[in-house]
Order: C-alpha cells, then structure tokens, then sequence
C-alpha cells in the first residue's frame, strides 16, 4: 500500500464534504499589476492585530519615529510586535475604530507622517541557509509577522509548534473566496520572492514535502509559480478544483492529503502545517531584506469603484485615503464598504477604519450587484444549509441553539468547528443570517471560558496562599516548642528551675489559697465603713427639719410691699372716680359702695378661679398673716363672710345704672365716640348669651359649692388692671364685650335682689376693701354653721330669680350699661362683627374653664 506522499506525488487528490459554487468576480481586480496606494497623512496602528496578547508600547505621544521601528515589544511567543510603516511623529494613543465585526475601538497609536518615509537600521539574514531554525523563528517574530490569510495567527508561534512534528508543508495559494485576487495577482507579479518564503520555511521546518495548492481558476499565477520552481526545492504545485470554500485550512488539508483535522486541534497534530502566500512573501522580505511587516496587498474590487486593482497599502492607512484616492462612488440609497469578501466579509459602521495585518479585500458593491438581504423568515428544514457545511455540522440546529442561548447545547454539535465560510446563509432560502448567530454565540461561549479560567486562576491562588499560611504556622509552632525545649534543656543542665512551670506553679498557689481562706482586704473594709457612715449621716439629716425662716420673713416682706402698692394705687384710681362723677349723691354713697364691693368680690372669686397659680406670686386678696387662726374657726369664718358677700350683692339697688359705682375699672370707657347701632346691637346679643351661661354654670356651682376659708383673706381691688400699658384693637373689643355681659348680669342680680330683699345694714356693706375679716374675733362655731346654712339658701334662691329674670328681660340700654365701671369699654375702637363673634366664642370657652376650676378648687377646700 502506497504512503500518503507516494499518493500525493502521484497526483492523487481528495475531498471534502459541502462546497458551493458562488460567482467569483475576481476579473475585476485581477487584470492590473499591484502598486502602491501610497502615504496617508495620518497612520492609526491599533495594538492587536493578530491572535494573541498585544504588545507593551514603548514610544510616547511626540517621539519622532522612523520607518521600520518597533512601536511594541513583547517576550511571548502570541505576541508580535507593530512596526512605523514610514516616518513621523506620534500624535496620540487612544481608543479608535478598528476592522472587527463588533464596529468596537481599541487602543491605537496614532503617528502623523512627514512624507520622508525614512528607514531604521535593519537587519537582514541574506544567509538563511547557514542559520539556526531557532533564530529565524525570532526574527519573523521580532518582524511581526502573522497569518496574512485571515486568522492572524503569530507565524513564529506557528513553525515553533512545527518543529519536528511536521512532515508535510502545504501552501495555501487556492484564494477561493469571490471579488478578492491579492494572492492571485501576488503570485503573478513577486512569484519569485514568494518561492523564496517558501524556500526559508522548509529550511526551518525541514518537511519531507512540500505542496503549493492553488486553484485551476489561476492559470497566470500557475504559470508563475512553475516558472519559478526547480526540481532541487522539491516543492510540488497541485492545481485543484474550483470550489469555495477550498482555501480554509482544514477543508484544503483534507483535499491535498486526505487527512482530517481533529475537532478543535490544529493542522500540526496531524503532521501537516499550513502557511498563506502572502506569509511567505512577508518572511522573505523578513529576514532577506530586513523589513518587518508594515505594508501588504489589499484588493480593491466593487462597482463602486473606478480604479480597481491590488495595491500595496502600509498598515494603518485609513480606508476613507483609499476610497477618496482610487475613486470611490457610493450608492445614491444603499453606500456599503465591506472588509473582505462578499462571503465572510463584514460592513464598516464607517470609512474612518485602518488597514490591519488581516485585512486582504475592501468591497464596495452597487445596490444591484451585491442585493442586501430582506426580512429573516422561519427555517422550513430544507436541509440545505447541512448540505453544504464543508465541516459537517447542523446549522440549523446550531441556529436555534444559539437563539435560545443554550451554548451548552453548541457546543457539544461542535459550534467552535464552525469555519463561518457564509455557505450556509449563501443556500438558506429563508435567508437567515446564520453566520452572524454563530459569531454572537462564540463570543459569549468565549467570554464565559475567561470568565472560569479567571475563577479557576483565583482559587489556585486561594489555595496557594492557604498551603502558605499553614506551612508558616507549622514552622512557627516548630520554632516555639524547639525554643521552649532548648530553654528546659538550658535550665536542667544549669540546675535551675523552668521560669514558666514557676509562674505558672505561683499563680495557682494564690488562687489556692484565696479559695480557701476568703478574706476581706482592708482597702475593701475601709470603704464599706465610709459608705455606712455617710449613708447614717445622710439619714439623720433628712429628719432634722430645714430652717426656712430666713426664707419665710422674705415672703412676709413682699407680701406687705404689695399690700402698700395695691392700697396706694386703690386709692388714687378712688381720687379719679370721684372726681370724674358728674352728679353725686350723698344717699346713695352707701348703696354705691356695696355694689363697688359685690363687684369687686365677684371679679376676685373669678380671678382666684382662672388664676389659682398667678395668687402666690402677685396675690389679689391681702391676708393678715399676724393673728394665728384656728383651723376649725377659720373654716366657720370663711363661711359666715361667704354668706354676708352673696346677701351684699343681692341687696346691691337698681341705681348701678344711673351713676358709676367706684370700683376699680378694669378698662377705662372712651365716651366721647359714639358706637354704632348695629355693632353695639350684635355685641349685646353675644353678651346676653355669655350672661345666660353664666348665670347657669354659677347656679350649679352654688348648689355644689362647699365653704371657703374667707376670714383669712382681705379682698384686694377687684382685678386691677395697669392702663399705662397699650392696648391692642383686637383685645379691646373682646375686653369689651366680656365686660359688657359682666355689667348685665350684675345689674339684673343687683335687680331682682332689691326688689326682694331689705334694707342691708351699711355697716355691713361698707367695708373697702369688700369683705374685711377680723381674725381677732373669736367666732362661735354654732352660730357661724347656721349663718352659713342661711347664706347657702338665699344664695340659691337668688341664682334662680336672676336666671328667671334674664329669660324674660328685654335688651339693657348700652349707654346704660356703658357707665358702668365694671364693665368699661374704650370706644374708640371700632368692633368688627366678626372679631365680636370670635370674642364671644374666647368668652364662652373661658366660662366653662373657670367652672371647671371653680369645681375642682371646692373639692380640694372641702378636702381640707
């Protein structure tokens, strides 16, 4: 049986499954020679180009570069270096567009060219063949040199892998994809440079065979190409069929050798490597010539197009200098510039993009060369798409596991197999686009493998640092106990004790001993003693009883300052009075003073009642302190003066409307201004409802109300008031109207009381201030609980002929009730109807207040 070599040889060739047979269009760039596109102003070299990690920069932002000099540097074998395609000065490193599917950016270096195009000093290997494979493998890294065909796959990391495992080196020159011919229009204008690669790599690989395949489409570059070979290289040109996608890696393995690449491996771990014609082109310019890699051949093909050709384009090279330089035309409706072939290529989001290792075609069809793809519709199971797939798989399978997301579920139908050659969407009648959810789920099946390596990294570092961290404790605690041992060797050889064991025996020797005998430390006794003794100190205190007469003979200081006050200032307002009495009447003078006294009484008992706190700081009533009072006889006392102060009030004549009575006015009357009808009307009609309520509430409190220690009090002048203070509008009117109902409802008490009632004795009414009590005289306790029984019953009795008579008692004339003192009112002031209804509400909720507390004071005299 024949080896596969021998098959080879004898022009044996074989196939793979799938295929199609697209339009290739490759006339329209094919029949001009390559030249070169020139040098842009500006050159945008992103830092990865290739597959792998990208290299660390090494030039900043204003250095003058040359061309040819390394820009990146990097000390793996995935990594390749960027080169200045000419001279100039870096302008900027930043984010920029670049040739990717996504439309994403990266970093890039930006060098803005002085059009000198200036060499570094190179290094060339014109001596290949007396050279280590090891060294020139550096040199093409060091020239950054990648996979021209697409991959971008670091060529050095490639033949490095190769070394000894390889037997068969095939070139891969079929370029089967539609519209693109640099390979083609490369082997027909530098075929002998590119034999030369080719010559370079069997030296660094030593295979037994090598193989050229090349499409039978090519007949000039087949021309080439055995023009240039000798017998002596033992390189053999194999012309196969037309058939896309032939040029892929696996699919022309499979054509030349008959061997199949393993799922997920390389071509290598089948004895096979594979390299592009442009790769070969790029090393021979490598180390024969010393150039790294700064310039290769784009094709420029599409209607759009009115230069189409190949041209030497310098890496970085905007896209938008080629199309304004070679005459791009867009379409009116549809402007489409595609990287690559019509197949696997992919449309820029715009023309701003570089030129890059990868980038072999730039495609710019009309609207009606290269239709755009309607509307996806559902997969009808034609199988087509499976019928083609040169590797084998289910697209529409992998389509639908991909759209639900189920990236378990592609990969194991192998997604990453998936060459993404366009055969499958080019049959799909449906038109899905199957290639872009392929790409998409790659991506995330990609990114979530960096995400567990990432975990995976983290937690051998995690358990790295553990393994430390116990190794560290074990060493430490070897490193005590051998201490703790070399110091019990040192004591016992010296004779002494362990200093440690001795403590330690001390420690436990007090604790012994304080469990057994428990005792009181002195510090401790000496303490206990002091908090006893100032705990019997602090108690005996407390029964000694404070000396407060320091205390007590202030107060009784102040008390009679006040009284001096009250009684000066009582008497200058009864100067006033009288002086300001415009008919005076001697017969009446009696009768005027009791009813001055009634009022006075009333006004202090309603002051007492809403003001109980306010009497000790400034008191109404003057107490004569300097007799001491029995308890038993003051109570008989207070109710005998109770009783002579309600009889004094009912007694009090009818003639309160006719002259003033001299009590103290608790605000002055303005009667030179005339008050108006209606206001005045509407402020008695508040008032006459207050007088009723009152004259209700002071019914109930009559009948409940208990005796009241009276004997102990002087009745100062009634609710005195300091005028010197401004009054404010609001407070006069409600003053007022207070005031008004105070005056009816002691003048319609003052009525019915007369008209009932005998003459009061004037002795008895006489007393200014009202209801003066002796305390020296002695009160019999019998007689004083009859007088204040009979007080109690004429009380109530008087309480309800007043309430009879308000029921049925017309309007009181208000220039009438305006004379009285008790009740004054400043004129002056206009009242306002509704300021008088707020009034009145204050006045009612003050009466059931003072009721209130009037209630609770009776119960706490009683009480007592």
């Amino acid at each position: 049986m024949l080896s596969i070599i021998e098959q080879i040889k004898q022009g044996k060739l074989w196939d793979f499954h799938g295929g199609i047979h697209p339009a290739e269009n490759k006339a329209l760039s094919s029949k001009q020679p390559i030249k070169a596109a020139g040098i842009p102003h500006e050159l945008v070299l992103p830092l990865k180009q290739h597959i792998g990690s990208r290299g660390d920069i090494i030039v900043n932002i204003g250095d003058h570069v040359l061309k040819g000099q390394p820009l990146t540097q990097g000390d793996i074998a995935m990594c390749v270096p960027i080169h200045a395609p000419s001279s100039g000065t870096i302008t900027a490193i930043e984010q920029r567009t670049t040739a990717h599917p996504s439309g994403l950016t990266d970093l890039c270096i930006v060098i803005a060219t002085d059009n000198q195009d200036t060499w570094c000093q190179t290094k060339q290997y014109p001596d290949y063949q007396d050279r280590d494979p090891a060294e020139l493998i550096e040199a093409i890294r060091l020239a950054g040199i990648a996979g021209l065909g697409g991959a971008g796959f670091p060529t050095a990391r490639k033949l490095q892998g190769g070394l000894g495992n390889v037997d068969i080196l095939i070139i891969n020159a079929a370029e089967c994809e539609p519209y693109i011919t640099a390979d083609d229009r490369l082997l027909q204008d530098y075929a002998d440079e590119v034999i030369e690669g080719v010559r370079i790599l069997r030296h660094i690989i030593a295979p037994k065979l090598t193989l050229i395949g090349i499409e039978d489409n090519k007949p000039e570059a087949i021309k080439a190409l055995e023009a240039c070979v000798s017998e002596d290289d033992n390189i053999i040109i194999r012309v196969i069929p037309t058939k896309y996608p032939s040029g892929s890696s696996k699919q022309l393995v499979k054509l030349l050798t008959g061997r199949e690449v393993p799922s997920q491996a390389r071509s290598t771990s089948i004895g096979v490597i594979m390299q592009n014609i442009g790769t070969a082109f790029a090393i021979k310019r490598a180390i024969v010539n010393g150039e790294p890699l700064i310039e290769r051949v784009v094709t420029l093909t599409g209607e759009a197009f009115k230069q189409r050709g190949n041209v030497f384009a310098l890496l970085g090279t905007p896209i938008a200098y080629l199309l304004e330089k070679f005459g791009y035309q867009a379409d009116k409706k549809y402007p489409r510039v595609i990287i690559g072939g019509s197949l696997m290529g992919f449309t820029l989001p715009h023309a701003n993009v570089p030129i890059t290792k990868i980038t072999n075609c730039i495609l710019t069809p009309k609207r009606k060369e290269l239709p755009l793809h309607t509307y996806e519709m559902a997969c009808i199971r034609c199988s087509a798409c499976a019928d083609v797939c040169p590797s084998s798989l289910l697209p529409q399978q992998l389509q639908w596991y991909a759209k639900d997301k189920d990236y378990d579920k592609c990969e194991e139908y192998n997604l990453s197999d998936c060459i993404e050659c366009g055969a499958c969407a080019y049959v799909c009648p449906s038109e899905i686009p199957l290639v872009q959810y392929y790409r998409q789920a790659k991506a995330e099946i990609w990114e979530r493998k960096q995400d567990e390596m990432s975990a995976e990294r983290a937690r051998q570092r995690f358990e790295a640092k553990q393994q430390r961290m116990e190794r560290d404790k074990a060493d430490r605690e070897n490193r005590f106990a051998k201490a703790a041992t070399d110091r019990r060797q040192n004591m016992a050889a010296s004779g002494g004790d362990d200093a440690v064991a001795a403590a330690i025996a001390r420690v436990k020797a007090k604790q012994a001993a304080a469990a057994t005998t428990p005792t009181i430390k002195p510090a401790v006794a000496a303490a206990i003693a002091k908090a006893k003794a100032k705990q019997a100190a602090s108690t005996s205190e407390a029964n000694v009883e404070p000396d407060n007469s320091e205390m007590a003979a202030l107060r009784k200081q102040r008390k009679l300052q006040a009284r001096e006050q009250k009684a000066a200032k009582h008497a200058e307002l009864m100067q006033q009075q009288q002086a300001d009495t415009d008919q005076p009447s001697a017969q009446n003078t009696d009768k005027k003073d009791a009813v001055a006294a009634a009022v006075a009484r009333a006004k202090a008992r309603k002051a007492a009642q809403q003001a109980p706190m306010a009497i000790d700081a400034e008191p109404v009533t003057k107490v004569n302190t300097d007799a001491a009072v029995d308890p038993k006889k003051a109570a008989v006392a207070a109710a005998v003066a109770r009783a002579k102060a309600r009889k004094a009030a009912q007694q009090a004549p009818t003639t309160i409307d006719a002259e003033p009575v001299a009590a103290e006015p608790v605000t002055e009357v303005n009667t030179d201004a005339a008050v108006d009808p209606k206001k005045a009307a509407v402020a008695a009609a508040v008032a006459r409802a207050k007088a009723r309520k009152a004259a209700q509430q002071a019914q109930v409190s009559i009948e409940t109300q208990a005796p009241v220690n009276d004997t102990t009090t002087k009745a100062a002048p009634a609710a005195e008031v300091n005028t010197d203070v401004v009054i404010d509008p609001k407070k006069a009117a409600v003053a007022a109207a207070v005031a008004r109902a105070k005056a009816r409802k002691a003048a319609q008490q003052a009525q019915v009381s007369i008209e009932t009632q005998a003459p009061v004795n004037d002795a008895t009414t006489n007393a200014a201030p009202a209801a003066e009590v002796n305390t020296d005289v002695v009160i019999d306790p019998k007689k004083a609980a009859v007088a204040a029984a009979v007080a109690r019953a004429k009380a109530r009795k008087a309480a309800q002929q007043a309430q009879v008579s308000i029921e049925t008692q017309a309007p009181v004339n208000d220039a009438t009730t305006d004379a009285a003192p008790a009740a004054e009112v400043n004129t002056d002031v206009v009242i306002d109807p509704k300021k008088a209804a707020v009034a009145a509400a204050v006045a009612r909720a003050k009466a059931r207040k003072a009721a209130q507390q009037a209630n609770k004071a009776q119960s706490n005299i009683e009480e007592e």
